[in-house]
């Protein structure tokens, strides 16, 4: 059955093969999904996102981002749903931001909110919705675990990654690689400090979105660890993305939060390159220690797994994440889950969650 899926975005990044944030590259993909199977899909996303499928564009926030920055962002994006669902016969709509409890439209199609950050971010009236017909999902195991048991879970859809099974082209260089949206949470300074005790040169791509928090923590702590061997590139596209993983000796995740999935240590692997990570959230089921990439607890430890990660082996990192993090299995998921939603088979998910 063809079915019409809204998706509803973040009002404040913009979605596309070059997105920062993991749940716009989610959204990209299932976009793309959707066409090429034969769907219609219909994007409420900020104006510069680029989508295969339709696109209902928002203003994008211009300047600093604060509470009324947010409140009127918010705003657009529930207008924008009212008037799409007005004209339109919508199967599914599926949210992938943090706050779409703020704009959950009134009772009408199923709806479905794929929780790509901590469970304990999110306020307890997004976690139990009072809208009919609207469902929960994450995006691991160990995150799916912190909020369960809850009525509205569905069992939850792993991140993919696009896996080629053939050694990538760009040959292994001396640099370790760090790619994030610039914020505390991702402890981008501890991988200076460790790159630096290690003694090897560090490329750190991402960009610093203006918040006051995260353009203050890019000043304070980011800013005076560089120098001409530790480098802030800014937001690297798809393309420069993938050349740099390929070619990366390892890739650095220091996060400080219970990461809920980590498409870049998925994306690594991916690209044959192994990852060296704070044990924290789901990068504990994604890294196989000693095998894939290392886990550790502090900058200490990971300088000392720099040292260390020659050891791993890429063709071993390409094959697990080729058996593990596939794309198709994970769009494949989605495609399943939104023909029960549409065909309010919905008990039969929640009975397996």
């Amino acid at each position: 059955m063809s079915l019409t899926v809204l998706s509803v975005g973040y009002p404040l990044a913009p979605v596309g093969p070059d997105a920062v944030g993991g749940s716009e590259q989610v959204l990209t993909h299932l976009d793309r999904t959707l066409v090429s199977a034969g769907h219609r899909s219909i994007v409420i996303a900020c104006e510069g996102s680029a989508l295969v499928g339709e696109h209902v564009p928002v203003p994008r926030v211009r300047g600093p981002i604060d509470d009324l920055a947010v409140q009127r962002a918010r705003e657009r994006h529930r207008e924008a749903i009212l008037r799409v669902l007005a004209r339109e016969h919508i199967d599914l709509i599926h949210f992938h931001s943090l706050d779409f409890h703020a704009y959950l439209p009134p009772p009408g199609p199923p709806a479905l909110a794929t929780l790509h950050l901590p469970v304990d971010w999110y306020p307890p009236e997004a976690l139990r919705p009072d809208r009919p017909d609207t469902w929960l999902h994450c995006v691991s195991q160990s995150q799916h675990g912190s909020g369960a048991p809850n009525p509205f879970f569905l069992p939850p859809i792993e991140n993919g990654v696009a896996v080629n099974s053939a050694a990538p082209s760009h040959a292994k260089r001396g640099f370790a690689l760090m790619l994030s949206r610039i914020c505390p949470e991702k402890g981008v300074h501890h991988a200076i400090e460790a790159a630096k005790d290690a003694g090897v040169p560090l490329l750190i791509g991402g960009e610093v979105f203006p918040y006051e928090i995260h353009q203050r923590y890019f000043e304070d702590e980011v800013r005076p660890r560089l120098d001409r061997w530790r480098r802030f590139l800014g937001p690297v596209g798809l393309a420069r993305k993938r050349r740099l993983l390929a070619a990366a000796r390892c890739v650095l995740i220091p996060s400080l939060v219970a990461e809920t999935s980590s498409l870049v240590a998925r994306e690594a692997l991916a690209a044959g390159t192994p990852v060296i990570a704070f044990r924290n959230g789901a990068l504990i089921e994604t890294i196989e220690h000693g095998r894939t990439g290392f886990l550790v607890t502090d900058a200490g430890e990971m300088a000392q797994a720099i040292r260390e990660v020659g050891a791993i082996d890429s063709a071993v990192c390409r094959a697990a994440a080729l058996e593990r993090f596939s794309l198709d299995r994970m769009t494949s998921a989605y495609l399943a889950v939104y023909q029960t939603l549409a065909h309010d088979k919905c008990k039969r998910l929640v009975g397996a969650a």
